[in-house]
């Protein structure tokens, strides 16, 4: 039996997820640079937090994008087992993004590794960058993250050795350090660690999206002394270099150690819309 929920049900939840996390920052994020700019002894520093916390108050309150790079939409897509036969959801999917691109509005930023020439709709071969997996209940969840291209280019993969356990500490800071000021700090790590080449990378990528409020023991301590660096918001010094750091780990071969460290910078941008099998959808 054919599912209630229709082509145009999903191009409008992709539309109204994409327009949320461009235009409103999720609470947790918010609290944390206010935690943040209350906290912070170096003067510049706290009027970097301020600006910050002014601009996403803005963006809120006039709909429009908080930052001039809406990034390239990378979508998340989790399918309910119990949802009968749907339309042809990766079509809909991307007429979602070409319409955000027009209605929100997005900047044009996909182009062709090589030509250089833009799509001008934010899609082309292989973009949006969808994510599917399945569960066991009667909806769909389609998560919008958009993907600046300042804390993507900080971003780093390497494949370790399996002895260099005791390392990956200092790749991290050395990352961190290296990156300086151009991912638009205070950033929130996503790190992953084992799986495979393209896996670390997509644990690294899926860490980004829990509340930046809720770090283990073993997070906590990476956020530490990922702060005593002093790189500070803007990379203009401070106590503020990362609001968190989010570790997802995955089993990997025996003679592997892949670590992945997304950068994300301040603006941590994701929504989510949740598709019911009537075809009617809320923003989460």
């Amino acid at each position: 039996m054919e599912s209630g929920i229709k082509h145009e049900d999903i191009v409008q939840a992709t539309v109204s997820a994409i327009q949320k996390a461009e235009t409103v920052l999720t609470e947790d994020v918010v609290a944390s640079l206010e935690k943040a700019e209350q906290e912070e002894s170096s003067e510049v520093a706290q009027s970097h937090l301020k600006a910050i916390l002014k601009n996403i108050g803005i963006a809120h309150r006039h709909s429009v994008p908080i930052c001039q790079d809406t990034g390239i939409i990378i979508l998340f897509v989790e399918i309910g087992r119990k949802i009968s036969l749907l339309p042809d959801i990766e079509q809909a999917l991307i007429e979602g993004v070409r319409k955000a691109t027009v209605e929100v509005p997005l900047r044009p930023n996909v182009v062709h590794p090589l030509t250089r020439e833009n799509s001008g709709d934010n899609t082309g071969n292989g973009l949006p960058d969808i994510k599917y997996s399945f569960n066991d209940s009667d909806k769909i969840r389609i998560t919008a993250v958009p993907k600046g291209a300042g804390s993507e280019n900080m971003s780093i993969l390497k494949m370790l050795n399996p002895s260099e356990v005791d390392s990956i500490d200092q790749l991290v800071l050395e990352t961190v350090m290296n990156a300086g000021g151009k991912p638009c700090p205070p950033i929130i790590l996503g790190i992953g660690l084992g799986g495979s080449f393209d896996k670390a990378a997509l644990l690294a990528k899926t860490a980004l999206l829990g509340r930046v409020d809720n770090m283990d023991q073993q997070e906590l301590n990476m956020l530490e002394k990922v702060n005593r660096l002093g790189v500070g918001p803007m990379g203009t010094g401070g106590d503020t270099t990362a609001l968190a750091v989010h570790i997802n780990k995955a089993y990997c071969h025996t003679a592997s150690l892949p670590v992945a460290i997304n950068i994300q910078c301040w603006a941590n941008r994701h929504a989510t819309a949740v598709i019911g099998g009537d075809g009617q959808w809320n923003i989460i």
